[in-house]
């Protein structure tokens, strides 16, 4: 293969790259997929997952093509599902309109699939090439792999300090340490995940909304953890339970009148264990968000659940924002709280570490490494 024809796939699979990153928000628990179909060097259609329930990216991209697809490419971010499930098997329609070639990026990590799309497709007669941007395909799909695999949420932690390390000052002002460019990545990362979490006392401190507010956004379902359901009634929570799924993980010692008060405003409480700490067990919880197809959770803080998360090894990626600001003080609050290592040598290091700016502050994101 010469260099060109090279340039023109790594194009095409990055064309269809793109596409997937159209339906960010809206296919969990599915992945985000792109397809482009390409006949004699020309893009013939394109398509993606939209949302989940809806047609998937080969599909979509082969049932509006601009002439017939028989002996075209077809370029997918993700191995082509073999399987009925929401929706019908992308297999039958890349066989059924005679595809000559597939290039897929990532293969499947979901069991039902895994191999056996490329294999049906092969034994069909059709040449399929896996591998072209292979790294960047996986990237895309990070929470859906952590999901199949793991059988838990990606939990992503994101919080702004300064670069003292505070999330506030001594008397609880915390408003504002990130720049608007900051504020606005973190609402798009609310649009990326399936939850968004945080504790009861960031609730009593801030009365948050969580939600999304950009153009096209989605608005994450809120979760939150609230041992002894002290939510108040009039938090903007509440308020607004009957417009945006919000779920409280609660303890098993809770006033019965107040969950009922709770449920009868739109708010779902959920019964979990407790740690040793008396916090909610968020093993647990997290298990139990699971089996309720919550596949990704923006992890809000604060400090206590932060550092419940990082103990129970739950966090899979972070994003620290630092603005150039020093704050002071010994009783400022840091991010993550509880106890803390005791040496140095036991700190959870991150791996992949990569850093971007927004406005006048420095992201930091990075992927923990637990028992290092």
């Amino acid at each position: 293969m010469d260099t060109q024809e090279e340039a023109f796939q790594e194009k095409m699979m990055r064309r269809a790259l793109a596409l997937a990153k159209r339906g960010e928000g809206r296919t969990s628990p599915n992945p985000m997929v792109g397809c482009v179909v390409v006949k004699d060097g020309r893009i013939i259609s394109g398509g993606f997952h939209e949302h989940i329930g809806g047609f998937h990216a080969e599909r979509n991209a082969l049932l509006h093509c601009t002439e017939d697809p028989a002996g075209a490419d077809l370029y997918v971010t993700l191995e082509p599902c073999c399987h009925t499930g929401r929706t019908p098997p992308c297999t039958d329609i890349i066989i059924e309109k005679q595809i000559a070639r597939v290039f897929v990026g990532a293969m499947d990590v979901n069991p039902i699939v895994s191999g056996k799309g490329v294999r049906l497709l092969r034994e069909a007669g059709i040449e399929v090439k896996t591998g072209l941007l292979e790294a960047e395909c996986h990237a895309l799909n990070e929470v859906f792999e952590h999901y199949m695999t793991a059988h838990l949420p990606f939990v992503d932690a994101k919080y702004a300090m300064t670069a003292d390390g505070k999330i506030a000052t001594a008397t609880g002002d915390a408003k504002w340490i990130s720049s608007d460019a900051s504020l606005k990545e973190v609402h798009r990362l609310r649009k990326h995940y399936k939850g968004i979490m945080c504790g009861i006392g960031t609730v009593l401190q801030d009365d948050p909304m969580l939600n999304c507010r950009i153009e096209s956004g989605v608005d994450p379902i809120r979760l939150i953890c609230d041992t002894h359901l002290r939510i108040p009634m009039h938090s903007k929570l509440v308020q607004t339970a009957s417009d945006i799924p919000t779920w409280v993980l609660a303890g098993p010692d809770i006033d019965p009148q107040k969950q009922q008060t709770l449920e009868e405003q739109g708010v779902e409480v959920l019964s979990c264990g407790l740690n040793a700490d008396g916090h909610v067990d968020l093993n647990q919880a997290m298990k139990m968000l699971a089996e309720r197809e919550v596949d990704g959770i923006l992890l809000e803080g604060g400090g206590t659940l932060m550092a419940d998360a990082f103990a129970a090894h739950l966090v899979s990626k972070v994003h620290v924002f630092i603005a150039p600001k020093i704050v002071g003080g010994e009783n400022a609050k840091s991010p993550v709280g509880g106890q803390g290592v005791k040496k140095m040598s036991q700190a959870i290091q991150f791996e992949r570490a990569a850093y971007r700016q927004y406005g006048p502050d420095i992201c930091m994101t990075g992927y923990p490494v637990y028992g290092k």
